[in-house]
């Protein structure tokens, strides 16, 4: 018998190998070692359905598909499932997994029941946590058997902006070199440094151009983040870069405009009904250039909605055909991506992902296989769960060697002020100019003004070892509440630790905290440590099921319904009021962002800084 590669992370010595085995096996000359015979099966390639049907496995990979009964090879083990239907395993063109608060082995278990058994990884959170050891981590789960791919992309935001720093610095020579190792590196993650690319003075020009060039070499793709770009000029220079995909079109209008200069769209959820409604009413027959993907979504909201799935039956029911809809999660995104030689199709060379349904209108899954095994019954995931002690690297990447104090977060007065002029912002300020008030003065400091749904906001660096502290005053954010702050360290895209509070001790409290747990949610009212997260892992992610993790958030929720929390209704209702959530996206220095609060940098010592011009600002005067 040939002994073949273990075939868990695709090189291409190895690669030559088994498909000059499955080669034999397909022609009969040598045995398969398992064949499922379904009632139906979805050609995605022609979008047909062919009755009756059969698929070889020889280890991990598809050897053959045809009618029942035609293989002429020897078949080790069979079974037949009459009532199902199969369709390829669905994959994510573009997701976050860290944005589900699992380490992958973890979030594999939670989304294969659901269909996923495939994810282009784009990497700008782990890689803006700890840059060196990106690829490695990525490919960590795998080596160890979990039976989910991931095709990494590299984060383009590493660091997000010239504004920001610490925990890895991407350019040309880290992209080539990430290219080169592992097949599986699927190109360059999404492109969102706007101002970088076009505008040769910006100081990012240099590093971000050295990436799409190393992306160029080794023919990988180069993802993008339109956010904001809906002028004719700016899509025009967004797609004559290189930048190949889009997944930030909110309106059908902007999808028709960047469909219309060769933007590979990657629909989310969000606007997803609005979008396929009105390119069905526009009579789109094409589908070709579109895909479906996820983004960012907790383990929470996955147990509630669904993964993958979810996506598919949103596009199902606002009236996508179910053939056209799973196009969109397998076959779309796997040739845009390049990765269609492995998965995508129920085809031979592929891996043996395949998802079963016993009801194909409403997507109602009865079993995943995947790498040639059933892994799910149901939504219940039947396969092993790799046990993996993540090293020190990826574990201890809170680094602030100090306790920080009251001190830390007060913000002076000029001598003999009786007030000063303050800068605000608010979640998602996407104006050209931020906002001012005149905040009063006491005992020295600028104050809070409650009244007016002012508090304190402050980005804390985790990465130097000095705990450097940027603050200043944002409107409708944080807690009314005496005594009480809501720090984390997940905070896109550069995940430097986030606090807000209505005082500066209860803040100190808050991120003290969080440094303890190495990462996640702590939340402090009235003086107190009243609920913990921990996301032990790169300060994104924990090491354990979804259910457990899940249970923590609840309680985090609980707590945060005890207080009373600020916010703007004119300007945000559809994320405040509540626990803020939402305020983890808040730090995005990406486009359309203007005025933002980073970290203490050399190119803005104090934090507040206009990422479009590199202007800085005080926070008061």
């Amino acid at each position: 018998m040939t002994t073949l590669p273990d075939d868990l992370l695709i090189n291409a010595a190895d690669e030559v190998t088994i498909r000059q085995d499955l080669t034999l096996v397909a022609l009969g000359k040598r045995p398969a070692d398992f064949a499922l015979r379904v009632g139906k099966l979805l050609d995605v390639h022609g979008r047909r359905w062919h009755e009756d049907q059969e698929i070889v496995f020889r280890g991990r990979r598809i050897a053959w598909v045809g009618p029942a009964g035609a293989y002429t090879g020897t078949v080790k083990a069979r079974r037949h499932e009459p009532g199902l239907s199969a369709v390829p395993g669905f994959g994510e063109v573009h997701k976050h997994i860290e944005s589900s608060h699992l380490t992958p082995e973890y979030e594999a278990a939670l989304v294969l029941p659901r269909g996923c058994t495939w994810t282009c990884e784009a990497s700008h959170e782990f890689s803006s946590v700890d840059g060196p050891h990106n690829l490695e981590f990525w490919l960590t789960a795998r080596k160890a058997g979990s039976p989910a791919k991931i095709f990494p992309l590299p984060g383009s935001a590493v660091p997000p902006t010239a504004y920001e720093w610490g925990g890895g610095h991407f350019g040309y020579d880290e992209q080539r070199n990430f290219l080169a190792q592992s097949l599986q590196v699927a190109g360059l993650d999404e492109v969102m440094d706007w101002p970088a690319v076009w505008n040769a003075e910006n100081p990012s020009y240099q590093r971000l151009w050295g990436m799409i060039r190393a992306t160029f070499e080794q023919r990988g793709v180069v993802e993008g983040h339109a956010a904001g770009l809906r002028a004719l000029p700016e899509i025009n220079a967004f797609a004559a870069a290189g930048i190949a995909s889009d997944h930030e079109a909110w309106t059908p209008e902007e999808v028709r405009d960047k469909l219309r200069r060769g933007l590979f769209m990657e629909l989310r959820p969000h606007s997803l009904p609005d979008i396929v409604k009105a390119m069905l009413e526009d009579g789109l027959t094409d589908w070709s250039n579109f895909a479906l993907c996820t983004d960012d979504r907790s383990a929470s909201d996955t147990l509630k909605l669904g993964a993958t799935d979810h996506n598919v039956r949103l596009a199902i029911e606002s009236g996508l055909a179910p053939e056209i809809a799973i196009q969109l999660v397998t076959i779309n995104p796997a040739r845009h991506m390049r990765v269609s030689p492995w998965v995508g199709a129920i085809a031979p060379g592929r891996y043996a992902d395949l998802v079963l349904l016993d009801d194909v209108q409403t997507l109602s899954i009865a079993q995943v296989w995947a790498d040639g095994q059933q892994v799910s019954e149901g939504t219940r995931y039947i396969a092993e769960v790799p046990q993996i002690d993540w090293p020190d690297w990826a574990t201890k990447t809170v680094n602030i060697q100090r306790r920080l104090t009251a001190e830390d977060f007060a913000i002076p007065a000029a001598p003999d002020r009786t007030s000063m002029q303050a800068a605000l912002l608010r979640p998602f300020h996407w104006d050209d100019n931020f906002i001012t008030a005149e905040l009063p003065v006491a005992d020295g400091q600028v104050q809070r003004d409650a009244s007016r749904n002012i508090t304190k906001f402050a980005i804390v660096d985790r990465f130097s070892g000095e705990g450097k502290v940027a603050k200043m005053f944002w409107l409708g954010t944080g807690p009314r509440t005496p005594d009480t702050a809501l720090a984390a360290s997940l905070g896109h895209d550069k995940h430097n630790i986030w606090v807000t509070g209505s005082s500066d001790a209860a803040m100190a409290m808050a991120v003290n905290a969080l440094t303890d747990l190495q990462g996640g949610w702590a939340l402090v009212r009235e003086g107190k440590v009243t609920a913990t997260v921990r996301y032990e892992v790169g300060g994104l992610m924990s090491c354990r099921p979804a259910a457990e993790l899940d249970a923590d958030m609840q309680a985090l929720y609980a707590e945060g319904a005890k207080i009373d929390w600020m916010y703007e209704p004119t300007y945000s209702p559809r994320w405040w009021p509540g626990f803020p959530e939402r305020l983890s996206f808040a730090t995005l220095t990406c486009a359309p962002w203007r005025w933002v609060l980073v970290a203490p940098s050399p190119l803005a010592p104090e934090g507040f800084v206009n990422v479009q011009t590199g202007a800085t600002h005080p926070a008061v005067w």
